[in-house]
Protein backbone atom coordinates (compact mmCIF):
# COMPACT_ATOMS: atom_id res chain seq x y z
CA UNK A 1 0.00 0.00 0.00
CA UNK A 2 1.12 3.55 -0.80
CA UNK A 3 -0.01 6.47 1.34
CA UNK A 4 0.47 9.63 -0.73
CA UNK A 5 0.35 12.74 1.43
CA UNK A 6 -0.50 15.79 -0.66
CA UNK A 7 -1.12 19.36 0.42
CA UNK A 8 0.35 22.84 0.02
CA UNK A 9 4.02 23.44 0.72
CA UNK A 10 4.22 23.92 4.48
CA UNK A 11 1.01 21.99 5.03
CA UNK A 12 2.48 19.37 7.37
CA UNK A 13 3.20 16.51 4.97
CA UNK A 14 6.74 15.78 6.18
CA UNK A 15 5.77 15.83 9.86
CA UNK A 16 2.79 13.57 9.18
CA UNK A 17 4.87 11.18 7.09
CA UNK A 18 7.53 10.81 9.78
CA UNK A 19 4.92 10.35 12.51
CA UNK A 20 3.21 7.64 10.47
CA UNK A 21 6.53 5.91 9.89
CA UNK A 22 7.30 6.05 13.61
CA UNK A 23 3.96 4.56 14.63
CA UNK A 24 3.40 2.12 11.76
CA UNK A 25 5.79 -0.84 12.02
CA UNK A 26 7.36 -1.91 8.74
CA UNK A 27 6.53 1.33 6.97
CA UNK A 28 9.05 3.43 5.03
CA UNK A 29 9.09 7.01 3.75
CA UNK A 30 10.01 7.42 0.08
CA UNK A 31 10.12 11.15 -0.56
CA UNK A 32 9.58 12.09 -4.24
CA UNK A 33 11.29 15.40 -3.51
CA UNK A 34 14.60 13.55 -3.38
CA UNK A 35 14.27 12.75 -7.09
CA UNK A 36 13.84 16.48 -7.73
CA UNK A 37 16.85 17.36 -5.60
CA UNK A 38 18.93 14.96 -7.67
CA UNK A 39 17.80 16.61 -10.89
CA UNK A 40 18.63 20.05 -9.50
CA UNK A 41 22.12 18.94 -8.50
CA UNK A 42 22.76 17.90 -12.09
CA UNK A 43 21.71 21.27 -13.50
CA UNK A 44 23.30 24.72 -13.32
CA UNK A 45 21.20 27.07 -11.16
CA UNK A 46 19.87 29.04 -14.12
CA UNK A 47 18.26 25.91 -15.60
CA UNK A 48 16.63 24.47 -12.49
CA UNK A 49 13.16 25.94 -12.03
CA UNK A 50 10.34 23.72 -10.73
CA UNK A 51 11.58 20.15 -11.02
CA UNK A 52 8.02 18.84 -11.35
CA UNK A 53 7.98 20.35 -14.83
CA UNK A 54 10.63 17.84 -15.93
CA UNK A 55 9.13 14.67 -17.44
CA UNK A 56 12.14 12.85 -15.95
CA UNK A 57 10.90 13.75 -12.46
CA UNK A 58 7.45 12.28 -13.03
CA UNK A 59 8.91 9.21 -14.70
CA UNK A 60 11.53 8.79 -11.99
CA UNK A 61 8.99 9.07 -9.17
CA UNK A 62 6.78 6.49 -10.85
CA UNK A 63 9.64 4.05 -11.43
CA UNK A 64 11.06 4.32 -7.91
CA UNK A 65 7.71 3.93 -6.17
CA UNK A 66 6.64 1.14 -8.52
CA UNK A 67 9.89 -0.67 -7.67
CA UNK A 68 9.52 -0.21 -3.90
CA UNK A 69 5.84 -1.15 -3.84
CA UNK A 70 6.56 -4.36 -5.74
CA UNK A 71 9.30 -5.43 -3.32
CA UNK A 72 8.58 -3.95 0.11
CA UNK A 73 6.12 -5.79 2.34
CA UNK A 74 5.17 -2.79 4.48
CA UNK A 75 3.35 0.46 3.85
CA UNK A 76 5.14 3.06 1.72
CA UNK A 77 4.60 6.75 2.54
CA UNK A 78 5.20 9.48 -0.06
CA UNK A 79 4.89 13.11 1.13
CA UNK A 80 4.74 15.35 -1.93
CA UNK A 81 2.77 18.33 -3.17
CA UNK A 82 1.36 17.62 -6.63
CA UNK A 83 -1.37 20.10 -7.52
CA UNK A 84 -1.20 20.01 -11.32
CA UNK A 85 -3.83 17.48 -12.52
CA UNK A 86 -1.57 16.36 -15.38
CA UNK A 87 1.34 15.63 -13.07
CA UNK A 88 -1.00 13.97 -10.59
CA UNK A 89 -2.18 11.64 -13.36
CA UNK A 90 1.42 10.79 -14.31
CA UNK A 91 2.36 9.89 -10.73
CA UNK A 92 -0.53 8.92 -8.46
CA UNK A 93 -2.82 8.01 -11.34
CA UNK A 94 -0.20 5.94 -13.13
CA UNK A 95 0.67 4.00 -9.97
CA UNK A 96 -3.01 3.19 -9.50
CA UNK A 97 -3.29 2.12 -13.12
CA UNK A 98 -0.36 -0.23 -12.56
CA UNK A 99 -2.42 -2.05 -9.93
CA UNK A 100 -0.94 -0.58 -6.75
CA UNK A 101 -3.14 0.18 -3.74
CA UNK A 102 -2.70 3.96 -3.50
CA UNK A 103 -4.40 5.90 -0.71
CA UNK A 104 -4.26 9.65 -1.33
CA UNK A 105 -4.80 12.34 1.31
CA UNK A 106 -4.70 16.10 0.82
CA UNK A 107 -3.77 17.87 4.05
CA UNK A 108 -5.48 21.25 3.84
CA UNK A 109 -5.63 24.32 6.06
CA UNK A 110 -6.59 27.97 5.84
CA UNK A 111 -4.12 30.23 4.06
CA UNK A 112 -3.12 32.05 7.26
CA UNK A 113 -2.54 28.73 9.03
CA UNK A 114 -0.14 27.57 6.32
CA UNK A 115 1.69 30.90 6.36
CA UNK A 116 2.12 30.58 10.13
CA UNK A 117 3.56 27.11 9.66
CA UNK A 118 5.99 28.39 7.06
CA UNK A 119 7.09 31.10 9.48
CA UNK A 120 7.55 28.50 12.22
CA UNK A 121 10.16 26.77 10.09
CA UNK A 122 12.38 29.49 11.52
CA UNK A 123 12.83 27.18 14.54
CA UNK A 124 11.62 29.38 17.34
CA UNK A 125 12.53 32.85 16.12
CA UNK A 126 9.03 33.57 14.80
CA UNK A 127 7.72 35.10 18.07
CA UNK A 128 10.74 37.39 18.28
CA UNK A 129 10.38 38.64 14.72
CA UNK A 130 6.63 39.09 15.16
CA UNK A 131 7.29 41.16 18.28
CA UNK A 132 9.50 43.55 16.33
CA UNK A 133 7.19 43.63 13.34
CA UNK A 134 9.46 41.66 11.01
CA UNK A 135 7.66 38.32 10.65
CA UNK A 136 7.85 38.84 6.89
CA UNK A 137 11.55 37.97 7.02
CA UNK A 138 10.68 34.34 7.76
CA UNK A 139 8.71 34.05 4.53
CA UNK A 140 11.40 35.43 2.22
CA UNK A 141 13.26 32.12 2.13
CA UNK A 142 9.90 30.40 1.60
CA UNK A 143 9.12 32.45 -1.50
CA UNK A 144 8.46 29.41 -3.70
CA UNK A 145 6.00 27.95 -1.18
CA UNK A 146 4.21 31.28 -0.72
CA UNK A 147 3.96 31.92 -4.46
CA UNK A 148 2.39 28.47 -4.98
CA UNK A 149 0.09 28.59 -1.96
CA UNK A 150 -3.13 29.97 -3.47
CA UNK A 151 -2.86 27.71 -6.51
CA UNK A 152 -2.26 24.64 -4.35
CA UNK A 153 -5.14 25.38 -1.99
CA UNK A 154 -7.53 25.95 -4.89
CA UNK A 155 -6.49 22.86 -6.83
CA UNK A 156 -6.19 20.45 -3.94
CA UNK A 157 -9.63 21.37 -2.62
CA UNK A 158 -11.21 19.82 -5.73
CA UNK A 159 -12.90 16.40 -5.49
CA UNK A 160 -10.32 14.67 -7.66
CA UNK A 161 -7.70 15.36 -4.99
CA UNK A 162 -9.65 13.68 -2.17
CA UNK A 163 -9.55 12.49 0.51
CA UNK A 164 -9.29 15.87 2.24
CA UNK A 165 -8.21 16.35 5.84
CA UNK A 166 -8.52 19.77 7.45
CA UNK A 167 -5.55 20.25 9.75
CA UNK A 168 -6.10 23.78 11.09
CA UNK A 169 -7.08 22.74 14.59
CA UNK A 170 -5.83 19.16 15.00
CA UNK A 171 -2.29 17.99 15.82
CA UNK A 172 -0.15 15.75 13.65
CA UNK A 173 -0.92 12.75 15.85
CA UNK A 174 -4.64 13.19 15.24
CA UNK A 175 -4.06 13.50 11.48
CA UNK A 176 -2.22 10.18 11.58
CA UNK A 177 -5.02 8.57 13.58
CA UNK A 178 -7.52 9.78 10.98
CA UNK A 179 -5.45 8.35 8.13
CA UNK A 180 -4.96 5.04 9.92
CA UNK A 181 -8.67 4.73 10.60
CA UNK A 182 -9.52 5.45 6.98
CA UNK A 183 -7.15 2.87 5.50
CA UNK A 184 -7.69 0.26 8.23
CA UNK A 185 -4.25 -0.04 9.85
CA UNK A 186 -3.27 0.00 13.50
CA UNK A 187 -0.75 2.53 14.75
CA UNK A 188 1.49 2.06 17.76
CA UNK A 189 0.07 4.24 20.58
CA UNK A 190 1.64 7.67 20.86
CA UNK A 191 3.40 7.77 24.23
CA UNK A 192 5.39 10.96 23.68
CA UNK A 193 5.17 13.66 26.31
CA UNK A 194 4.39 17.15 25.06
CA UNK A 195 8.04 18.18 25.34
CA UNK A 196 9.36 15.03 23.68
CA UNK A 197 6.89 15.41 20.83
CA UNK A 198 7.97 19.01 20.33
CA UNK A 199 11.63 17.99 20.23
CA UNK A 200 10.88 15.23 17.76
CA UNK A 201 9.03 17.56 15.42
CA UNK A 202 11.82 20.12 15.66
CA UNK A 203 14.34 17.44 14.70
CA UNK A 204 12.23 16.54 11.67
CA UNK A 205 12.10 20.21 10.64
CA UNK A 206 15.86 20.60 10.98
CA UNK A 207 16.48 17.44 8.98
CA UNK A 208 14.18 18.66 6.21
CA UNK A 209 15.83 22.10 6.05
CA UNK A 210 19.31 20.60 5.76
CA UNK A 211 18.47 18.55 2.69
Amino acid sequence: MLIWLNGPFGGGKTQTAQELRRRLPGSVVCDPEEVGFGLHRMLPPALRGDFQDFPSWRQGVYEVLDHVLARHDGVVIAPMTVADPRYFAETVGRLRAAGHDVRHFALLAERDTVLDRLRDRGLGVAPILRAVGRADLLLRRERFAVDKLDYCLEQLSKPEFGEHIRTDSIPVTAVCDRIAGTIGVNLVPDTDSRIRGKLRRTAVTIGHIRR
